[in-house]
């Protein structure tokens, strides 16, 4: 794939290794992240290598700023031809201790952040005709459902039926964009970190769970630090572009996952616990 790629949540993790996977397919990039500075270092770093590549600080949670971001790609670039929606952040604890806060943020970004990119996006990009892909960064929690993540789970549901009823909406017009979800395993990024964005007073204290949330949270804090690299990540998801699949898995064992939740399903069982 030639053209422009536009890539959400693109600072640093799964974004930025997707953004050098582009880049070294000759891509242009125009990158966007909450994160100014960081956003600014990748940009620089990116450019330094070679790159014809923009920036733009963007909480994707607003749709006026994700608005903004379209409108500076099509007229820095001319047209896009692969836009990620990859921004996510997370917050660990049960269902009855998610405040309105907690659902407001991960929602924002999590959900808003993929459909905000569509709307903006996606209209100019039917209207030019041309070939192009689409694609929206979920989780294994999208399609399994993880104790003491209640908010991020619901996020991630949202986000892999919002692509694959984007898909379907794409093929009964015969559009000549694909789409696609990516449902990443553990990865190696600072996921677990995500409430740094956050207000002081809006942080979840780890002390003030429960023992079972807390244990759960450092279960996470160590599978994401066991995970795979981001840019193992990021060739799954060209890899499966270049192959016309729609969900992108990273992990050979997520199947097993995901078999069972549905046999769970088919067969009126009670939900299997995810073991971490």
């Amino acid at each position: 794939m030639t053209g422009t790629a536009v890539i959400t949540g693109a600072a640093e993790g799964i974004g930025r290794a997707i953004a050098e996977e582009a880049a070294a397919r000759g891509m242009r990039l125009v990158l966007a992240d909450i994160d100014a500075l960081r956003l600014e270092a990748t940009v620089a770093a990116l450019r330094a290598a070679g790159a014809e590549i923009e920036g733009l600080r963007t909480d994707v949670s607003k749709a006026a700023e994700v608005d903004a971001l379209a409108a500076f790609a099509f007229s820095r670039f001319g047209g896009v031809r692969l836009l990620v929606a990859n921004a996510g952040v997370a917050c660990a604890k049960p269902v009855w201790e998610t405040t309105p806060g907690d659902w407001e943020w991960v929602m924002g970004v999590n959900l808003y952040g993929v459909t905000n990119a569509l709307r903006a996006f996606l209209p100019r990009m039917l209207a030019s005709g041309e070939p192009g892909h689409v694609s929206a960064t979920a989780s294994m929690a999208g399609l399994l459902s993880l104790p003491s993540m209640a908010a991020y789970n619901a996020s991630k549901h949202a986000v892999v039926t919002v692509m694959e009823g984007l898909h379907h909406d794409l093929t009964v017009r015969g559009a000549k964009i694909g789409a696609s979800v990516l449902c990443p395993g553990w990865v190696r990024t600072r996921i677990a970190l995500s409430e740094r964005n956050r207000t002081a007073g809006e942080v979840t204290r780890p002390e003030a769970l429960d023992p079972v949330a807390q244990k759960m949270v450092g279960a996470v804090h160590q599978a994401v630090s066991q995970g795979i690299e981001p840019r193992d990540a990021a060739k799954a998801l060209f890899t499966a572009i270049d192959e016309k699949r729609f969900y992108v898995l990273t992990h050979a064992n997520s199947r097993s996952g995901v078999k069972s939740r549905l046999e769970d399903i088919l067969a009126d069982r009670v939900p299997t616990l995810v073991r971490l």
